[in-house]
């Protein structure tokens, strides 16, 4: 039998809804889960983050930066002037011209990551960003600025690489359109991260169109395919509410994917794979 390699799975959007937040909380409960990535700009964050508190030595628990879903936590008058944050395509265009308006995105960045601090009472393991925009250049840069304001540098600190390597994401071949479409905004992501001390994953999978006609564990077994030396898993467990519903267009496939996480199916593909659970973060 192959040697097992050690695979970090992270769920993303903890904090979105009460459904989101109690189905995450289920997997990791049940051993299934690794990481867990926290939108703290979010009215569930506070009572939510108190739960996953209790938790902390179950897995690694980290920021979900987001400059794309809600509400900033005050006022950007040039980012968000109606209040309601932009949607991605219009922050991913501003980013690639240069054109945020990086004072008031810096301090967004401080106020979502104090208040992980504030109801937590510790530093985040990790960081990653909602629909990857932690990577898009002056956001990463700002966000870095941050952490190592903070002292979040070297390994008391995991950041998210979702720019994966080109041979991987073909092997792989499960949405390379979105894989490859991140790989191309977060170029140079890595290199800065690694240069500014920072530590990374190595490897990374996740991706998905969200069908609700999809067999998802056939999906999950693509993701653990050429896996790199740290590879890491995002996931979008949760159950569905009508506080999900009016917030976001994913919602069956959230409980496809925690209903696979609960099931001997997922025993079987880590199996298949030769994979085991692990996590990312390393003790400083």
């Amino acid at each position: 039998m192959a040697a097992q390699r050690a695979v970090a799975l992270c769920a993303d959007d903890y904090g979105l809804s009460m459904g989101v937040s109690l189905g995450i909380l289920e997997a990791l409960d049940a051993g299934r889960l690794t990481a867990v990535s926290a939108l703290t700009n979010v009215d569930r964050w506070p009572a939510m983050g108190r739960e996953l508190a209790r938790r902390r030595h179950d897995a690694d628990i980290g920021v979900h930066f987001n400059l794309t879903l809600g509400r900033p936590l005050a006022n950007m008058p040039k980012f968000a002037p109606g209040g309601v944050f932009p949607p991605l395509r219009e922050v991913i265009r501003a980013a690639m011209r240069g054109k945020l308006p990086m004072e008031e995105i810096r301090a967004e960045i401080d106020r979502q990551i104090d208040r992980f601090y504030a109801v937590m009472s510790r530093a985040p393991d990790h960081l990653d960003g909602h629909q990857h925009v932690h990577a898009l250049p002056g956001v990463r840069t700002a966000l870095f600025d941050a952490l190592e304001k903070r002292g979040l540098t070297g390994e008391k600190l995991w950041l998210r690489d979702a720019g994966d390597r080109m041979h991987r994401i073909v092997i792989r071949g499960s949405d390379m359109r979105k894989a490859l479409a991140v790989r191309a905004i977060g170029r140079g992501y890595r290199r800065e991260a690694v240069a500014r001390g920072f530590l990374l994953n190595e490897g990374f999978a996740g991706f998905s169109d969200f069908d609700p006609q999809s067999d998802y564990a056939a999906q999950f077994e693509t993701y653990l395919r050429a896996p790199g030396e740290r590879h890491l898993v995002m996931c979008h467990p949760g159950r569905v509410d009508e506080d999900l519903r009016a917030q976001d267009p994913v919602t069956v496939t959230r409980e496809q994917e925690l209903a696979f996480l609960l099931s001997p199916r997922f025993e079987e593909v880590l199996l298949v794979r030769s994979a085991a659970l692990g996590r990312l973060r390393r003790e400083a």
